[in-house]
């Protein structure tokens, strides 16, 4: 091919010199038909020959069948536990030690473009404008202990894209209730609320027909017109549409629930979470230059205004069967709760927050109150002091109840060697010793004192006490009258020795 220098030549020469073709030919040493093509060219427009640039990555060539497979493999697993390229390098660090002398930009570079061939995503993504006082959801996976159980639990994100801010609230599941309870505490933590929130279609409070269209539930309605933001939600299957809050999600899991959080109470750690969000600000955005602190506060200024009632009721009702056993059950039949003896086999109004199930009697007052149970495994929660309480006022009748097969053993036996009165008072005194501690110590104390053979209600209270280390108060000793108060005394030790050591003396 000539350069452009040379066709200009070729070009001065036969218009400009006069000379033909063949001269032409002769003196650059070009075929004629080459002179001819650039002599009568007409169109001298730029045409760039379009040239798709292979990376090859020959240095990987003996690892390549590995990363290949390895990346066939994902495409059958879920898309979170799928290689990273960081992953792929570190397995095959450890599979071929020194062997293996490839940087991990020569691996990163090479699985995105597997990556990109396997999935083919030649998808592109507007960057969305994002202004002050506007936010995303989105729930994340985590696990921790409570009070040394372990709860495969879900914590719920709010992300603020102009300035990154985030914060996060955990719980044991990722229901409406928990969703309302979360934005509740982070609205009245900030003070304020997001004038638009950012959600996916989570079917909690979404439920999307066929043709597309979409019906949100009376309480999430409920929820959003009290506090008054505006709603928006992604399309489906559309993740990156909020994608700051995606990438928060994993930014809190890992730098506040790693290691695996353990703590006593759930509300207590969701305050201290609040707080290490805050703390968290005092760093640089990823790329304005300012703070995230700093950037927030233009976030803080465009938040509408906390209502003037308050939202009491981040909770959900409904109306259950009871048992002959006066126990209802949620969560399809999986968790079973108790209520009172005299609500067997009727129906009795639920109240569900995120964190309790509080059955209520005919008047809304709260029958008993049960720390709300997760998971979809079979448990019961049980709060024996209605029953208690209602059988110590007729004892007689235990033996032809349903409640006394569902006591334990220990309780059973102490009960059945106790006449009808001690029954009626034993019952009474096992509901007092519930409120102090739990039945289930109340049972171990009865148990223990089997074990002694004692069966008054005297020794089991000072068992039950010893158990749970419970100090029954000591009421304050009133001197009688007419004692003489105590003088002050002083030892002398030679008047000591004069009244009791003289006879000793002559002795010697």
């Amino acid at each position: 091919m000539l350069t452009m220098t040379q066709i200009d030549d070729i070009r001065k020469a036969f218009f400009m010199k006069g000379q033909n073709i063949s001269e032409i030919a002769r003196e650059f040493q070009k075929d004629r038909k080459t002179i001819r093509k650039y002599i009568y060219q007409e169109d001298w427009n730029t045409r760039v020959k379009a040239e798709e640039v292979k990376h090859t990555f020959p240095k990987l060539d003996p690892f390549k069948a590995d990363i290949d497979q390895w990346l066939e493999e994902d495409k059958k697993a879920r898309k979170k536990q799928r290689h990273t390229a960081k992953r792929i390098y570190d397995r095959l660090y450890e599979k071929y030690q020194d062997k293996f002398n490839c940087s991990y930009r020569t691996v990163a570079g090479y699985v995105a473009m597997r990556k990109k061939e396997l999935y083919q995503d030649n998808s592109c993504r507007l960057p969305l404008e994002h202004i002050p006082g506007e936010a995303q959801v989105d729930f994340g996976e985590a696990d921790f202990y409570e009070n040394g159980t372990l709860y495969r639990g879900f914590y719920l994100n709010l992300s603020f894209p102009y300035s990154n801010a985030g914060y996060t609230q955990l719980f044991k599941g990722e229901n409406q209730e928990c969703l309302f309870q979360g934005l509740k505490d982070i609205f009245e933590h900030l003070g304020g609320v997001p004038r638009k929130l950012w959600f996916d279609n989570a079917s909690t409070i979404v439920k999307l027909s066929k043709n597309g269209e979409r019906k949100l539930t009376d309480a999430f309605l409920r929820f959003k017109q009290h506090y008054g933001f505006e709603a928006v939600f992604c399309n489906p299957a559309s993740g990156h549409e909020k994608g700051n809050v995606e990438n928060k999600v994993g930014y809190h899991r890992r730098n506040f629930l790693v290691p695996v959080p353990r703590f006593e109470k759930l509300e207590d750690f969701n305050r201290e979470l609040l707080r290490l969000c805050d703390q968290d600000m005092h760093r640089e955005h990823y790329r304005k230059e300012a703070s995230i602190a700093e950037l927030f506060n233009e976030d803080r200024k465009a938040l509408l205004d906390l209502p003037t009632v308050p939202y009491y009721e981040v909770a959900g009702y409904i109306t259950v069967k009871t048992n002959a056993y006066a126990k209802f059950s949620l969560n399809s039949g999986k968790h079973l709760y108790s209520t009172a003896p005299k609500y067997a086999n009727s129906r009795v109004l639920v109240k569900i927050t995120a964190h309790e199930v509080i059955p209520l009697d005919e008047s809304h007052r709260e029958i008993v109150r049960h720390q709300r149970l997760y998971g979809d495994n079979k448990q019961e929660s049980m709060d024996w002091l209605p029953y208690l309480t209602q059988l110590s006022r007729c004892p007689g009748a235990l033996k032809y109840s349903g409640i006394y097969s569902m006591l334990p053993d220990p309780l059973r036996e102490y009960l059945d060697g106790l006449s009808k009165s001690e029954r009626g008072k034993a019952l009474k005194a096992l509901a007092v010793l519930c409120t102090k501690s739990s039945f289930e110590q109340a049972v171990n104390a009865v148990a223990e004192a089997l074990l002694y053979g004692v069966q008054d209600l005297d020794s089991l209270v000072a068992i039950h006490n010893r158990m749970t280390s419970i100090t029954p108060p000591l009421e304050p000793v009133k001197i009688p009258e007419g004692v003489p108060e105590l003088t002050a005394f002083r030892f002398n030790a030679e008047d000591y020795d004069k009244a009791f050591l003289k006879g000793g003396a002559n002795l010697c």
